[in-house]
């Protein structure tokens, strides 16, 4: 069985507390990008098997979040072992959600491949022992989350038809690091309450808390940001912790060879 599992951006992203748990409460919108996509491909096996194509994955294979969603999906149900074949084409460690995509697109081939019924909100259940945003993708449409980033609400805002370019420096950010600059504050509305309806007056109301910070520490997605602009974008922000910045337009554009591109294309 073969699928494709998309990236995501973050429209926003506010800190808003630290939680007892040593967590922090966010405040994000998650937003598919349905042309930048991994490849999965899995078929029936003797014993669970992962391999790696393409962009190479810095973690040992039984440390893959794919291995992982087959070993809790099977923890669940009776399922064979299966042979995972990732073709990876969605940097990692970008902010983009690839992996988490990866191995939540995985619960739902497996689900749908061994006719095993497992509802969406059992999926989900399952994704979330995988990481805070990979539930996100078992519905795979754009959400206000909040929480560890794993409660979602609907949210109607839509960017069918503009044109989304996606750039990431050859640079990691940690998460450790990227939350270590920030200093948490709650608002008095919710970032789904505020942000507008208009694209064009996103850029001095709608903010990523990450960047600060980050961008003290890395010019160059700084710098990056700033190219954007003024290549004519209507709204540009880093994605998640970074390290990858997108930048949206409303029509198609030349890409300058020397950006670090990772995709450009029109989103759905």
């Amino acid at each position: 069985m073969i699928c494709f599992p998309n990236a995501k951006i973050n429209i926003g992203l506010r800190i808003t507390e630290k939680r007892p748990d040593g967590y922090h409460n966010i405040e994000t919108i998650f937003y598919p990008v349905h042309g930048l996509c991994d490849c999965l491909e899995f078929m029936e096996s003797n014993e669970l098997k992962f391999e790696n194509v393409g962009i190479q994955i810095d973690t040992p294979p039984e440390k893959n979040l794919c291995v992982k969603a087959w070993n809790i999906f099977h923890s669940h149900y009776d399922i064979p072992p299966i042979h995972i074949l990732l073709y990876k084409h969605i940097p990692f460690g970008g902010g983009l959600g690839g992996g988490s995509a990866d191995a939540s697109f995985l619960l739902s081939a497996i689900n749908e491949h061994f006719s095993v019924g497992a509802s969406n909100e059992q999926l989900e259940q399952m994704a979330l022992e995988i990481g805070s945003d990979c539930p996100f993708f078992i519905q795979n449409k754009p959400v206000f989350a909040e929480g560890r980033g794993e409660i979602f609400s609907p949210i109607t805002i839509s960017l069918r038809g503009y044109w989304i370019l996606l750039a990431k420096p050859d640079i990691a950010v940690g998460t450790a690091e990227a939350y270590r600059g920030t200093k948490p504050l709650k608002r008095s509305q919710k970032l789904c309450d505020e942000i507008p309806q208009n694209i064009t007056n996103w850029k001095e109301i709608v903010t990523n808390d990450f960047e600060p910070s980050i961008f003290i520490n890395h010019p160059a997605i700084a710098n990056l940001k700033t190219q954007i602009y003024e290549m004519g974008a209507i709204y540009v922000s880093m994605s998640g912790s970074g390290a990858t910045v997108y930048g949206i337009f409303d029509h198609e554009i030349s890409i300058p060879d020397e950006l670090p591109l990772v995709w450009f294309g029109q989103l759905q």
